[in-house]
Order: C-alpha cells, then sequence, then structure tokens
C-alpha cells in the first residue's frame, strides 16, 4: 500500500469512478444541461471516488499484491 504503483493505480480507478458517477448522476437526472442540479452531481461523484480509494485500501488488506486491485490477477512489474 506504500508504494508509488499503489497509488497510481487507485488514483487512475478513483479517476475513472468519478467520471461514471458524475456521468451517470447527469443522465439520470434527464433534464438539460442548465437544469442540472450540478452540486448534487459533484457530491455523488465525490462520494463515489472516496469509496473507491477506500476498496483499494481494503483490497491490499485482503490480497497485498501492491496494486489497488483485489483480485491477485493484476501482479506489478518491477523497473
Amino acid at each position: 500500500m506504500w508504494t508509488k504503483t499503489f497509488w497510481k493505480d487507485a488514483a487512475e480507478r478513483a479517476v475513472r469512478t468519478v467520471a461514471q458517477a458524475w456521468a451517470a448522476a447527469l443522465v439520470a437526472d434527464s433534464t438539460g444541461v442548465l437544469d442540472t442540479d450540478w452540486a448534487a452531481g459533484l457530491s455523488v461523484a465525490g462520494m463515489a471516488g472516496l469509496l473507491s480509494v477506500l476498496l483499494s485500501i481494503a483490497g491490499e488488506a485482503v490480497v497485498p499484491t501492491g496494486t489497488a486491485s483485489l483480485t491477485g490477477a493484476v501482479t506489478p512489474t518491477r523497473k
């Protein structure tokens, strides 16, 4: 968990999760761009990103692979 690879992986996952959650919140609102509750959408996306990082940390505790993956399928390469 204390490696650069782990945090790069966790950050990438969190950014993707935030983008997906924000897009889903905006689409689910099904209103125009000017009528959308942007603060609520960003709040949902922020919470999803936080949960993604927490899940990455918990995953490292379960399967210590050096990445943010919950499975042992991903193995980091040493440089």
